[in-house]
């Protein structure tokens, strides 16, 4: 399955990206690394599965349901979220 970026360049799903752009969000909020793993695990097996049958996605669209999913828990871990992605090209 390919992702479709911002800027039309594609490139393969990778549920690595997911897990770990969930758990900074959780770290962020100050949560302890046994419930970041947790979350982070849940929220990219959710991910996976929805996009699973899909030949290409768009990242944004990936982005939007991983900010659903965190808003379930904590409107504060999908504020985390939505605000470290801008900084993550920086690492």
């Amino acid at each position: 399955m390919l992702v479709v970026k911002r800027k039309g360049r594609k490139e393969k799903f990778d549920e690595r990206k997911v897990y770990g752009s969930v758990y900074a969000a959780c770290a962020s909020a100050h949560y302890d690394e046994f419930k970041c793993e947790n979350i982070a695990e849940e929220i990219s097996k959710k991910i996976k599965k929805s996009v699973k049958s899909k030949k290409q996605v768009q990242s944004g669209e990936i982005r939007k349901k991983i900010e659903n999913e965190l808003k379930k828990k904590d409107d504060e871990l999908a504020f985390f979220y939505e605000q470290h992605l801008p900084n993550l090209k920086r690492l």
